[in-house]
């Protein structure tokens, strides 16, 4: 929802001598006048830090909303703070579904300021331009605050610099023409809007090279889109272009749904490495073939969130390059060599050389957020924390008459040499009970993070 701001300027008549006298025009000498206060500069201070323990959040995601309520719970004389960009909280998790009217817009989103009055944190909404670690000072478009522990919820970026290097041009384009909608803003929208307007054609989809957010959900969204076209009489066909080998997670259970619902709705496309795309021409180039579109869904490669480049908190590989995750400790989760700045969801990097990496899943971002509150609150109590690790849990949608669903489950331990080992769990049977699991899922999580 956006606001119309409108200013009023009233004097009279008697008082425009004096209005003009204080005004700076084109060419006029003097000093302009200094901005409103409200505009925020980021040169002054915020918010003048006390003497309570102050823990700044930097991102509202499922991972940063959960870790700001929890840390008022557990320590209630640390000053939280809790910045985020967006003035609405939008959830990545259901939205295939609210892409299709199975949910309404009200059950996804969420007023970040009412939820951060009822639980006792200060809620800023702010862009991040800078964090100083040497200085412990984020500063933001409004202004700077100083921190004593900071929690990083950075989410992702889409590299598009993989696809078109310095070409902004063609990247704005790609991503205003046909958006991933993988980061919670207006993307959503733009993109139900070209559902619900498509009149039949070609709608492709590509899909980023792994670590990706949510690796099973661009199936789930073509399961939704294909079974719209069905239900709806839709002439159109999904071509979903892989840059992996073959489906996964949850593989057998998708490519049923693939072949039983939508066998002509759905072509899946393997080993489609993106070389080139045109989104004027609405063109694709690919290792596995080129096509035209009429409609895509154009998922780029996948990274941490700018918050995590501009904290310097990318890691960096054996050859000196970004790897474009946040470089932690694997248990900690803090930053290596920084241990008063935690990353929690998405933009954590490799944790294990067993699987490489956490699935970037909201479910595991709510789960960092608590641990990484846990960890905080000891630390504040002058107590070591120990380690914690998360779980992880998915349900995927992939029929909408009757409604059915797929899932998958991650268990983490720690073995006897320290490392951590992931047990992967999927149910490739669809059933109408997934669903419903899926939907109490999602409002027992609404409720932790909110209610």
């Amino acid at each position: 929802m956006s606001l119309d701001r409108r200013t009023f300027l009233t004097a009279a008549a008697g008082a425009t001598g004096s209005l003009l006298a204080g005004c700076a025009t084109p060419g006029a000498t003097g000093s302009a006048p200094s901005l409103p206060f409200f505009i925020g500069q980021p040169q002054q201070m915020l918010l003048p830090k006390g003497k309570a323990p102050r823990v700044v959040v930097c991102g509202g995601g499922w991972g940063g909303l959960t870790a700001a309520k929890y840390l008022r719970q557990l320590v209630p004389s640390a000053e939280v703070v809790l910045l985020e960009r967006n003035p609405v909280f939008f959830s990545c998790p259901i939205s295939n579904k609210w892409l299709v009217d199975m949910v309404d817009t009200s059950f996804i989103t969420h007023d970040y300021l009412r939820v951060s009055e009822q639980h006792g944190y200060r809620f800023i909404q702010s862009e991040v331009l800078e964090v100083d670690r040497g200085g412990k000072r984020v500063v933001t478009t409004l202004g700077a605050l100083d921190y004593d522990y900071l929690v990083l919820a950075p989410g992702i970026r889409y590299d598009y610099e993989a696809w078109f290097g310095n070409d902004r041009r063609v990247a704005d384009a790609t991503r205003a023409r046909f958006p991933a909608a993988y980061i919670s803003n207006a993307e959503h929208f733009a993109l139900k809007k070209a559902l619900h307007s498509f009149q039949g054609g070609d709608w492709v989809m590509t899909l980023p090279p792994p670590p990706q957010r949510c690796p099973p959900s661009p199936y789930e969204r073509a399961c939704m889109v294909a079974w719209y076209f069905k239900h709806h009489k839709i002439k159109g066909k999904v071509t979903i272009l892989d840059h992996k080998d073959g489906v996964r997670p949850i593989g057998p259970g998708f490519r049923a749904a693939f072949n039983e619902l939508y066998k002509d709705f759905i072509t899946y496309v393997p080993n489609a490495h993106v070389q080139e795309i045109d989104p004027f021409k609405k063109t694709i180039k690919t290792d596995a073939g080129d096509m035209k579109f009429d409609h895509a869904v154009l998922m780029a490669p996948h990274q941490a969130g700018d918050l995590a480049w501009k904290a310097g908190a990318v890691g960096l590989n054996s050859q000196g390059k970004p790897t474009g995750w946040a470089e932690v400790d694997p248990l900690m989760l803090h930053l290596k060599g920084d241990p008063d700045v935690y990353v929690i969801g998405d933009a954590v990097g490799f944790v294990s050389p067993q699987f490489a990496f956490y699935p970037k899943s909201a479910h595991v971002a709510n789960k960092h957020g608590h641990i990484v509150a846990a960890y905080i609150a000891e630390r504040i109590a002058g107590r070591a924390p120990k380690a914690a690790l998360p779980d992880n849990l998915c349900y995927m949608m992939v029929n909408g008459e009757p409604r059915e669903a797929i899932s998958v489950q991650f268990d983490y331990k720690v073995n006897d040499k320290g490392v951590i080992e992931q047990t992967q769990i999927d149910i490739n049977q669809r059933s109408a009970d997934l669903v419903k699991e899926n939907f109490r899922w999602a409002g027992l999580k609404f409720d932790d993070m909110f209610s």
